[in-house]
C-alpha cells in the first residue's frame, strides 16, 4: 500500500513538473502572470505530498503537512485571479492585495501547527497500512481557511458564469477549459475531507488544472489581438520601435529602427541623449510634439523614402513610463498622396477655369440685358454704369468708416447686383419709357410698376443659381431702391431699416446720378445743389446713418462724374 501510494504522488510529481517544463518551452510575455505562478507552484505542492508519503517520522510528517498549505493558502487565490484575468474582469489593486493578505494570515497560522491551537487544537499522527494519517480536532484559522476556499470556489464559478452569458468577447473553448479544472477541484478538495480518504486527490486535480491552463496559454495569444498585432509587426521587421523616458533617456530600439536610422547606434542606454545634435533635432522634437495630446505624428524624408513616425506613450502596465516611436515606410502612400494632390490641384485649377468663365458668361449677361433694358429709354444712358460705379464708392466709404460691418462677399455681390436695378422697365411700355417729357400721374404710376417687376425678372433670371446670397441682394435692389425712408416710397412703402440696406444703399447712387445727370426733360444740376438735395433728403428718403458715408464719398463721386463730363 505504502507503494503505492508513493508511487501515486511520485507520478503526480512527476507530470506536474513535466507540465510546467511545457509550459516554460511556450512561455510568452503576455501570458497572464497568475498562472505562470500557478505553473511554478503546483509541482512544489505535489512534490511536498509525495515527500510527506515517505515520512519516517511524525515530526518531519508534521513539518512536511505545513508545507503542503502553501497549496491551499495560495493555489486557489491564485487560480481565483487567473480566471477573473482570463474572463477580462477586472479586480483593483486594493482587492488583490486584500486576498494576499489574507490568505497569508492563514498561512502564517497554519506554520504555527503543533505550537498553538489557532489552526488544528490538536493533532495525532499515526501509519495505518504504512500510510501517513492525522489525527485533527480543527481550531478556529482552519475553520477559515475552510470558508475562504468555499468564497474562492464561488467567485470563480460566478466569474466563469457571468462570462459565458455576458461577455461574448472572450473564448467559449477558454470559459470551458476553465470551468472544468474548479469542478473537478471542488470535487476533490471536499470528497477528501467528507469521505475521509486517506490520498489528497487534490493533487489529482491541480494536474488536470495544468493540462487546461497550457492549452489555454497555447491559445491565449491568438485571442489577444493586440499583442499578437504587436508581435507580427516586430516579426516581420516593417516596423522600427524606439523608446526614450520622460527624461529623455534612450531606453532602446529594434534592428529595423537602427537601420533607418544608424544614429541610434551612437547612443547609450539609460543616458541622456539631448547632446546628439541629430537626435535632438529630429526624435526629441516628434516627442516633444505630444505633449498635451493623446498621439502625434509626422513624416520623416531620408535616401527617397518617406517614413511615417507615429509617437505614443510608453505604457508599463497601467503606468506611462516614456514615450515610444513607431516607424513605419509610408513612402507608397505618400507617393499615391501627391499624385492625388496633384490630380486635385489640376482638377481645381480646371475647375475654378470654367466657373471664371461660367461667371464671366453670367456677368456679362446681365450686364447685356441691363444694356439693352437702358436702350429702350432715352433719358437714362449711361446710367447703369454710372450708378454700378456710385454704389462702389458709397460701399468703399462704408468699410472705411466701419458704419456697417459687411463681409467682402456682400459688397462684391452688391455691386455686381446694381446694373440689375431697372431690369423691371422692359415690362414697361415703349410710349412711356421713351416719353421725351415729364410724366402724367397715370404714366408715372406705370412706370412705378416696374421695382416689383423687376424683382420678379431677377428671381427668374437667377432661380437655378446656387448662390442664394447674390440672388437675394439682386432680387432687393431691383424691388427697393425707390422705397424711401420715412415711407412715403414704392412699391411697398416700406419703411426705416424694413428696407434692406442694399437697396439703401443703391437709392442714393439711383438719385444722385439722376440729379447730376443730363436727361430729356431736363439739365443736370450742379454738384453742390444735388448735395444739398441728397442731404436734405436724410432721414426722409435716406438713411440719416448714410449721411456720413455720402459726404466722405461725395469727393469721389464728383470726380468720377467730372471725369465722364471730359
Amino acid at each position: 500500500m505504502l507503494k503505492m501510494v508513493e508511487t501515486y504522488y511520485l507520478v503526480i510529481f512527476i507530470i506536474s513538473l513535466l507540465l510546467a517544463l511545457a509550459y516554460m518551452f511556450i512561455w510568452h510575455r503576455h501570458f497572464d502572470t497568475h498562472i505562470t505562478i500557478i505553473f511554478v507552484m503546483v509541482p512544489i505542492v505535489n512534490l511536498s505530498y509525495y515527500l510527506l508519503s515517505r515520512a519516517q517520522s511524525a515530526e518531519a510528517a508534521l513539518a512536511i503537512d505545513k508545507f503542503t498549505f502553501v497549496g491551499g493558502c495560495y493555489l486557489l487565490p491564485f487560480i481565483t485571479l487567473a480566471i477573473f484575468s482570463l474572463c477580462e474582469i477586472k479586480l483593483n489593486k486594493f482587492f488583490r492585495s486584500l486576498i494576499i493578505l489574507i490568505n497569508t494570515v492563514i498561512f502564517s497560522s497554519a506554520l504555527t501547527i503543533g505550537k498553538t491551537e489557532l489552526f488544528y487544537k490538536s493533532v495525532t499522527i499515526e501509519r495505518i497500512n504504512d500510510v501517513v494519517v492525522f489525527h485533527k480536532v480543527y481550531g478556529p484559522m482552519h475553520k477559515a481557511f475552510t470558508i475562504m476556499n468555499i468564497v474562492y470556489f464561488t467567485l470563480d464559478l460566478i466569474a466563469i458564469g457571468y462570462t459565458y452569458f455576458w461577455k461574448k468577447q472572450v473564448s467559449r473553448k477558454t470559459i470551458l477549459l476553465l470551468f472544468l479544472p474548479v469542478l473537478v477541484s471542488m470535487f476533490s478538495f471536499y470528497g477528501t475531507r467528507i469521505l475521509h480518504w486517506n490520498i489528497e486527490y487534490i493533487s489529482l486535480a491541480y494536474v488536470f488544472a495544468l493540462a487546461n491552463y497550457l492549452i489555454i496559454a497555447h491559445n491565449i495569444c491568438l485571442y489577444n489581438v493586440d499583442d499578437i498585432a504587436i508581435d507580427s509587426l516586430v516579426e516581420t521587421g516593417d516596423t522600427g520601435f524606439i523608446s526614450f523616458d520622460f527624461k529623455f533617456r534612450y531606453l532602446g530600439s529594434n534592428e529595423t529602427a537602427r537601420k533607418i536610422f544608424p544614429e541610434l547606434n551612437e547612443l547609450v542606454v539609460d543616458r541622456s541623449v539631448e547632446k546628439n545634435e541629430f537626435v535632438n533635432n529630429t526624435m526629441l522634437n516628434w516627442v516633444k510634439g505630444i505633449i498635451g495630446k493623446d498621439d502625434y505624428k509626422t513624416h520623416f524624408e531620408r535616401d527617397g523614402k518617406s517614413y511615417l513616425i507615429d509617437v505614443n506613450y510608453l505604457f508599463d502596465g497601467m503606468h506611462t513610463r516614456g514615450y515610444q516611436l513607431l516607424i513605419t515606410d509610408d513612402t507608397k502612400n505618400q507617393q499615391y498622396i501627391k499624385l492625388l494632390n496633384n490630380f486635385n490641384n489640376e482638377l481645381q485649377e480646371k475647375v475654378e477655369e470654367k466657373t471664371l468663365h461660367i461667371t464671366q458668361m453670367h456677368d456679362n449677361l446681365i450686364m447685356s440685358m441691363a444694356t439693352m433694358v437702358e436702350s429702350r429709354d432715352n433719358s437714362t444712358g449711361g446710367h447703369i454704369k454710372r450708378t454700378s460705379q456710385g454704389v462702389k464708392i458709397l460701399v468703399d466709404e462704408i468699410n472705411n468708416q466701419g458704419t456697417f460691418s459687411l463681409s467682402p462677399e456682400f459688397c462684391h455681390k452688391l455691386i455686381k447686383a446694381a446694373p440689375m436695378h431697372d431690369l423691371g422697365k422692359i415690362a414697361v411700355d415703349d410710349d412711356i419709357l421713351r416719353k421725351p417729357g415729364r410724366f402724367t400721374p397715370e404714366e408715372y404710376e406705370e412706370m412705378k410698376k416696374h421695382a416689383a417687376e423687376g424683382a420678379r425678372i431677377v428671381h427668374e433670371i437667377l432661380k437655378e443659381t446656387d448662390d442664394e446670397e447674390f440672388k437675394v441682394i439682386a432680387e432687393n435692389v431691383a424691388h427697393y431702391h425707390h422705397e424711401r425712408y420715412d415711407g412715403s416710397g414704392y412699391p411697398d412703402g416700406l419703411k426705416g431699416n424694413k428696407i434692406p440696406l442694399e437697396a439703401r444703399i443703391m437709392a442714393i447712387a439711383d438719385v444722385y446720378d439722376a440729379l447730376v445727370s443730363k436727361r430729356v426733360y431736363k439739365e443736370s444740376i450742379s454738384f453742390e445743389k444735388a448735395d444739398q438735395i441728397i442731404q436734405e433728403g436724410m432721414g426722409t428718403q435716406f438713411d440719416k446713418k448714410l449721411k456720413k458715408v455720402y459726404l466722405a464719398a461725395r469727393p469721389k463721386l464728383e470726380e468720377y462724374y467730372s471725369s465722364m463730363d471730359q
